[in-house]
C-alpha cells in the first residue's frame, strides 16, 4: 500500500472526484478549490505557518501535513470542500450533509491543534 502522505494533493483529490490523473481539463478549477480549502485551513492554526498553496501536481500531502499524523482528516476535508464548490451534489439534504461534515471535520482539527499546543507549552 502506498504511503498516501508521498501522493500528489490535486492527484488524490482528482481521484476522489473521480477524474483520472491524465485528464488535465479542471486542473486550474480543482487547483483553485484546493488552495480555498486550504485558506479555510491556515484561518483554523493548521498546516505550516503562513499560506499554503499547490499550483500543480507536485505538491504532496506531507508537505503540508510535515509529518502530523494526528491531522489526516484534512485530506478528507480538502476533498469535501472542493466537491461542494467544484462538483455540489444535486440534492440539498447531500449538500448539507456535507457541509455538517466539513463543520465537524473543522471543529476536531480545531480542538486537536489547541491540544497540541497546550501539550507543547508544557514542554516549554
Amino acid at each position: 500500500m502506498a504511503n498516501v502522505s508521498n501522493l500528489s494533493i490535486l492527484t488524490s483529490i482528482k481521484k476522489l472526484l473521480g477524474i483520472q490523473e491524465e485528464y488535465e481539463h479542471f486542473d486550474t478549477d480543482i487547483v483553485l478549490n484546493i488552495n480555498s480549502a486550504f485558506f479555510n485551513l491556515n484561518q483554523l492554526g493548521v498546516g505550516p505557518k503562513g499560506a499554503f498553496r499547490i499550483e500543480d501536481k507536485t505538491a504532496k500531502w506531507d508537505d503540508f501535513l510535515q509529518g502530523r499524523y494526528d491531522l489526516e482528516s484534512v485530506k478528507i476535508y480538502v476533498f469535501l470542500k472542493t466537491r461542494l464548490t467544484f462538483d455540489p451534489p444535486q440534492m440539498g439534504y447531500l449538500i448539507d450533509n456535507i457541509k455538517k461534515q466539513c463543520e465537524e471535520i473543522e471543529w476536531r482539527l480545531n480542538v486537536q491543534i489547541e491540544n497540541h499546543e497546550e501539550q507543547e507549552e508544557e514542554h516549554v
